[in-house]
């Protein structure tokens, strides 16, 4: 499951952030398709607009993706410790060269699997996981390595395919993104997640078409 999930973002990356973004007409039509129409965009903004340009903590990102919505945030944070981990070699580098070009010197990349975290427990002040939670396969270990090494009173900040929301998208997870290896099964519907969130306090949770986002702090 792994290597197909690193196979996908390999045959992907040339093309993933015109597919986020809306750049082209193809990606307009499958947000249109899968998403409901949502603007990913405006989610990313509101997501990263939970994070204040003067946050001084530890705030880990993953999966780091392309950094295609991040790298201009980041940019603004000069007081963070950034770490940026993702299971896919290529999509790092396409952050890496993001990075370097805004002269991000400081932030740490890492190759590594979110269900098995290389961080001592309560590290991070915050996690960031947009548009991973739909893809990781073990989400339980997932969902538990956020929680370990999130320090209490840490918020975890998400957005990412709801399952149970509309049809289209449903049919369109499970029988071609989860095929091409984009989207790994089972998938969560909001009470399931609301479920994984017992944890934490919600602050934020919101509905868009076919996705989720949210902000919640570790009690």
């Amino acid at each position: 499951m792994k290597d197909k999930i690193i196979d996908s973002y390999k045959f992907s990356k040339n093309f993933y952030d015109d597919a986020l973004t809306q750049g082209k007409w193809w990606s307009k039509l499958y947000f249109k398709l899968l998403w409901g129409g949502v603007d990913d965009k405006m989610i990313a903004n509101t997501v990263l607009g939970w994070i204040p340009d003067n946050f001084s903590g530890k705030l880990l990102d993953v999966p780091t993706g392309t950094a295609v919505f991040t790298a201009e945030k980041y940019s603004q944070m000069t007081a963070a410790d950034i770490t940026c981990l993702d299971y896919s070699s290529d999509m790092l580098e396409v952050a890496e060269q993001r990075f370097r070009e805004l002269g991000l010197s400081s932030i740490k990349i890492m190759k590594g699997d979110v269900a098995a975290l290389p961080f001592p427990d309560e590290t991070f002040d915050t996690v960031l996981c947009m548009n991973g939670l739909h893809v990781f396969p073990d989400k339980d270990k997932a969902y538990a390595e956020i929680l370990r090494t999130m320090k209490t009173g840490g918020e975890l900040l998400a957005c990412f395919y709801i399952a149970g929301q509309l049809k289209i998208a449903d049919w369109l997870a499970h029988n071609f993104m989860t095929r091409m290896g984009w989207f790994t099964p089972p998938f969560d519907t909001v009470a399931s997640l609301k479920e994984r969130l017992t944890p934490y306090n919600i602050i934020d949770f919101h509905v868009e078409g076919a996705m989720v986002f949210f902000r919640a702090r570790k009690k």
